[in-house]
């Protein structure tokens, strides 16, 4: 079969897509610790819901990106879209290298949604499409574990960077790196996995010509299905879309807060790195969901990354703060690749790219949504309220997902899609 699924089939172009997600995470990695540190230190902007204002650029128009990017690639093919991804990635040094003010910053974080939004969702998607679907879960955690990985390292090397020289430009030489190293794979040796979808789709009986109504759903009836029609896939999408509240405050507020205990970029860049390294985990977390289903990681997951960031207020030592950040992000790592797996799950072959991209439209405007819900806290009260109303939210949704939400699992599952 020309186009026979399974990682070990496919693992000369699988470990090339996980380079690309690595590229991809420390491209979103490297802004990690130093921009919020730029925004206070180098314009002197004093609230937090300003300095939040690049995660809302960011949020936004990744979250857009994530939908459209979907539907181009079921379209036109998944590479296309990764090479325009890493195109428009190739001013974002030049911005935040010589940024004269924070709203240059602001306008820099656009490009990088955009990269982010397509460059990892065509990663992911064709992980997903070379891995056979008892392989789904796998295919996801490796895919989230190695992006996340790569922010870690991001993150981690930018603050020694800026610790060793000065916060620009020098941490920025590594982004600029970073993203011609990924520009140059994706024009010259990823390979197109749209005829995977298909031969899956065939497989199946359901041919890509075939008057299907399941495989050939209008556009706009696959984002109602995807955001509301369905139960299942609302609480994954209300659950995508808060725990992003999470990964803005690490972004946004561990820094901050951090600084004013004392901490210099580098041991910042430690403690917001243990939260994303953790994240390696999902390569674990994502085949435990195939094994006894998606639900209880998505519910362990949100609970114990709210109890993370909640715990963060309660200490004052390094050490337990690297701790407490790897603890959140222990959580995150169980909840993240299963929820893409039930988008995943629910959706036909031949529209996955563009229901994953509905999923991760609503998981992504919680970026947004967050940075604001954060920055509004922080002015209005103080960081570490920040802290724990994220993490109240965190126990809000995780209980959502336990009333509402129906298993997916292939095998096991209970949930039956929408019509």
């Amino acid at each position: 079969m020309p186009y026979a699924q399974g990682i070990r089939a496919n693992l000369p172009q699988f470990l090339l897509q996980v380079v690309t997600v690595f590229a991809v995470g420390l491209t979103m990695g490297a802004e990690r610790t130093i921009v919020p540190i730029m925004g206070e230190e180098l314009f002197g902007i004093g609230s937090v819901l300003i300095i939040g204002s690049f995660v809302v650029s960011f949020g936004i128009v990744k979250a857009i990106l994530n939908l459209y990017a979907g539907k181009w690639a079921d379209m036109y093919g998944r590479r296309p879209v990764l090479i325009a991804g890493w195109l428009v990635a190739l001013p974002i040094p030049f911005i935040l290298m010589y940024a004269p003010n924070w709203w240059w910053v602001a306008a820099g974080n656009v490009l990088l949604g955009v990269n982010q939004g397509v460059a990892w969702s065509m990663s992911m998607v064709s992980k997903i499409e070379l891995a056979k679907p008892s392989e789904r879960g796998l295919a996801v955690g490796i895919d989230e574990a190695f992006g996340y990985t790569g922010v870690a390292v991001g993150a981690w090397l930018t603050g020694v960077i800026a610790s060793a020289y000065s916060l620009r430009p020098e941490p920025f030489y590594l982004l600029l790196l970073v993203i011609i190293v990924g520009t140059l794979i994706a024009l010259f040796f990823i390979e197109e996995t749209l005829p995977y979808a298909r031969a899956e789709a065939a497989s199946e009986n359901d041919a890509p010509d075939a008057q299907s109504s399941e495989a050939n759903l209008p556009f706009w009836t696959i984002v109602k299905r995807a955001t509301y029609r369905d139960r299942t896939l609302f609480a994954a999408a209300q659950a995508g879309h808060v725990e992003n509240f999470v990964d803005t405050l690490v972004w946004i507020a561990f820094p901050l807060f951090l600084v004013a205990q004392g901490l210099d970029p580098a041991q910042v860049g430690v403690v917001v790195g243990a939260h994303s390294a953790a994240y390696f985990l999902q390569i674990y977390t994502g085949r435990l969901g195939d094994q006894i289903g998606r639900k209880p990681p998505i519910v362990a997951g949100m609970l114990l990354a709210g109890a993370g960031v909640l715990g963060m207020t309660f200490v004052d030592s390094y050490g337990a703060w690297i701790a407490l950040s790897a603890l959140s992000g222990v959580g995150m790592a169980l909840h993240y690749p299963n929820l893409i797996s039930v988008a995943s799950d629910a959706a036909h072959p031949l529209w996955r790219s563009t229901g994953l991209g509905v999923y991760r439209l609503w998981r992504d405007l919680g970026y947004a949504v967050g940075a604001v819900f954060i920055g509004l806290t922080v002015d209005a009260a103080s960081l570490e309220i920040a802290f724990v109303a994220t993490a109240l939210v965190m126990f809000a949704s995780g209980g959502y997902v336990a009333w509402r939400m129906e298993e997916t699992h292939p095998e096991f599952g209970t949930h039956a899609p929408v019509k």
